[in-house]
């Protein structure tokens, strides 16, 4: 009687431990947080060098980031340079093929790399927390949601763990970004990371490192939202209506012939919904006491949308050349790489699409 009794008394206990309740029950399929994970298998699979979402795995993701951010963003450097010069002096450079050329005049070929160190250690930082923490939340927040929500609400969730990653990333990426844009929209300034640094630091203090980071916020959240958010669904929608042929029967090189579409898709719509952030950051890093808010009455509606078309073509160009680097780290080390979710069975029983 007793035994019966108080194994009664521990099912009904509400604080007993899920883990006992759910395999009593014989529910193995949530009988842990690993089984929840339903955008990727959690046990190391044949051929793979970890198990999705180890220690190693989140470590090697944050080294794809560094790799994929530091050199695409240093490749475009000129063209970053003479989007900024557009934004902040549109009299003097009028167009992207005229910002090209007064720039060539004036600084000769050598003055078209202007800013490439902060570029690349500030984007090295900012891809570090970028993809490695995007990955971090991803898991974690589909932990929280359990397998059957992971799925009907992914897209929220691509949306929240990017949003979580690039908050950190920013505050990464903020005293490069203000030292760039410093060296390339000031002529005569500086022309060195060693030179600018700490001139800037002298003339205002630690502030002038980090005055950007809220308009960092405003352009880079919502732009990397929509970089991974449009980019995981895009996958998802080429491997279902275009692709002729399941993921798992594709080669490696046409998964990322399909990444790098996907990312250059994303790429255009991350452009567009973050170029006037950025043009308020371009503006503010120049003008030395400006707030975002005066710079923004300045630009007004017409110029905060200057340089969009340069934007457009290093973003769309850099978003997908990230995607394909990043994602030939993965192939390279050999890390788990997730097909496209798939509705949990469980799902599919309560929605009567299976018998």
């Amino acid at each position: 009687m007793y035994p019966t009794t108080l194994t009664q008394l521990a099912r009904a206990n509400p604080f007993s431990a899920p883990l006992f309740t759910l395999q009593h029950i014989e529910e193995p399929k949530q009988s842990n947080g690993h089984d929840r994970r339903r955008l990727a298998a959690a046990a190391v699979a044949e051929g793979d060098s970890c198990e999705f979402g180890s220690q190693k795995y989140f470590l090697l993701c944050g080294l794809g980031g560094i790799l994929s951010c530091g050199t695409t963003h240093t490749a475009v450097v000129p063209l970053d340079l003479v989007k900024c010069r557009i934004q902040v002096d549109p009299e003097k450079y009028k167009s992207i093929f005229n910002g090209f050329s007064v720039t060539l005049k004036e600084d000769g070929t050598r003055g078209l790399a202007k800013g490439w160190a902060p570029t690349f250690i500030g984007y090295s930082m900012q891809g570090l927390c970028k993809f490695g923490f995007y990955e971090v939340f991803k898991v974690l927040y589909s932990n929280m949601l359990g397998e059957e929500n992971t799925y009907l609400w992914r897209t929220s969730l691509y949306l929240a763990a990017s949003a979580s990653a690039e908050f950190f990333a920013d505050i990464a990426l903020a005293p490069m970004e203000a030292c760039k844009v410093r060296i390339q929209t000031q002529p005569g300034y500086a022309n060195t990371l060693r030179e600018c640094a700490p001139k800037m630091y002298a003339e205002e203090g630690l502030w002038a490192f980090y005055k950007g980071v809220v308009p960092l916020w405003m352009r880079q959240i919502p732009y990397t939202m929509m970089k991974f958010a449009c980019f995981e669904r895009t996958v998802e929608a080429l491997y279902k209506y275009v692709v002729p042929k399941p993921r798992s029967e594709c080669s490696k090189s046409e998964q990322l012939v399909v990444t790098f579409v996907a990312g250059y898709i994303a790429g255009v719509f991350c452009a567009i919904v973050s170029h006037p952030a950025d043009s308020v950051v371009s503006v503010l890093n120049k003008e030395k006491g400006s707030t975002a808010a005066q710079v923004l009455k300045k630009l007004g509606p017409k110029g905060v949308w200057k340089g969009l078309i340069a934007r457009i073509i290093m973003i769309g160009t850099l978003t997908a050349l990230q995607w394909f680097i990043y994602d030939s780290v993965k192939v390279y080390f050999r890390l788990p790489r997730p097909p496209p979710p798939e509705m949990p069975e469980s799902l599919k029983k309560k929605l009567g699409l299976t018998e």
